[in-house]
């Protein structure tokens, strides 16, 4: 594989943020994925949050299976940490280096056939683990490394470049995810990057199993008429449950005021906006009825979109398993080897 490197230089008055890196700092090597793909948005989204939340690159961890999707870490944070797995593995190899160094922030880069397929399981065991994680499927119905065949999340009844209709029912990761205890779900559009933007940061600071789906159509094998993971379809048919935006700690701002009336409030940066309070026509925070939300919608041929499910509460798999707070990998020998009388107590307990 031929990897473009870009230019380190670059125009010292760009924008910086809080640590004093420029976007540029977060960018990796040039795509060599079609032009127009939707990868490459999702890459750029992933970037951006990460310029925004001003997270340093060397504290990322970004990891990947097989597949188009899975060669985008390549395209982003080219200054992070970074292993590309065997096909469908990338969980376990997230979660194992996840459980040595809880310092790290995680990411993990798949696609619908790396996630839905020869992954599946893979995919379910890292998510009902609770293992703390951003999980992102960049979803576009096909394996577009081979030439476009139908995989495990194309639409039932969707037709193919080559005019073949798909006859399998299809997987939904959002789905799956809800059921298996993540706590934070969501799924966006590589081509709505005010949405998929606040979407991620949310998810980077996210302590638990974030899932983020993304509709990213191929536009070599699956942006025609027919497919339903094509630009054109996915616009016409977007349910969008929420608009999203993602703030950073600070000192809070407590307003009170009741329902249906209008309430000016100043922001941090001086601003004012005006609130208007009305009844929320969905709760983020029920999973049953995030579910429910996600099959009516489904019946009626929408692709639901935005922050489907948060819980307020989430636990991760350090603390299921009650590891100690310094990361495994800097335990020296005392602590791994107590002596003895440490394991005579430990079998005791057991017996």
């Amino acid at each position: 594989m031929t990897y473009i490197a870009k230019p380190t230089f670059h125009h010292p008055e760009l924008p910086k943020n809080a640590l004093g890196y420029t976007h540029r700092d977060y960018e990796g090597s040039i795509s060599t994925l079609c032009a127009g793909c939707g990868h490459d948005s999702i890459s750029a989204a992933i970037i951006q949050a990460c310029f925004e939340l001003a997270i340093e690159p060397h504290r990322v961890a970004k990891l990947s299976g097989i597949g188009c999707s899975s060669k985008t870490p390549t395209y982003f944070l080219g200054h992070s940490h970074g292993f590309n797995s065997v096909h469908g593995r990338m969980p376990s190899v997230l979660t194992g280096a996840n459980l040595a160094n809880r310092d790290l922030i995680y990411l993990g880069v798949s696609g619908d056939g790396d996630s839905a397929s020869i992954g599946l399981g893979q995919f379910a065991h890292a998510l009902r683990r609770g293992v703390n994680m951003v999980y992102i499927v960049e979803n576009n119905g096909v394996y577009g490394l081979t030439k476009g065949q139908f995989s495990a999340t194309a639409d039932r009844g969707s037709k193919s470049k080559r005019g073949s209709i798909n006859t399998d029912n299809s997987i939904d990761l959002v789905a799956m995810a809800l059921q298996l205890g993540a706590t934070y779900v969501a799924r966006s559009f590589s081509g709505d990057k005010a949405q998929l933007v606040p979407i991620i940061k949310a998810a980077l600071e996210h302590q638990g199993a974030a899932f983020i789906d993304v509709i990213s159509p191929c536009v070599a094998f699956n942006n025609h008429v027919g497919s339903t993971k094509s630009f054109d379809y996915v616009r016409e048919h977007n349910e969008a449950v929420n608009r999203l935006d993602f703030i950073t700690g600070r000192m809070p701002i407590h307003v009170d005021y009741k329902p249906g009336e209008v309430e000016l409030v100043e922001q941090h940066d001086g601003t004012v906006i005006a609130l208007k309070k009305i009844a929320a026509d969905y709760d983020p925070h029920d999973r049953r009825a995030a579910m429910d939300y996600l099959m009516e919608h489904q019946a009626k041929g929408q692709i639901v979109t935005g922050l489907l499910y948060l819980d307020r509460n989430p636990k991760d798999l350090h603390a299921a398993l009650q590891t100690v707070e310094t990361p495994l990998n800097q335990l020296g020998e005392a602590e791994l080897c107590p002596g003895s009388a440490a394991l005579d107590k430990l079998n005791a307990g057991l017996r």
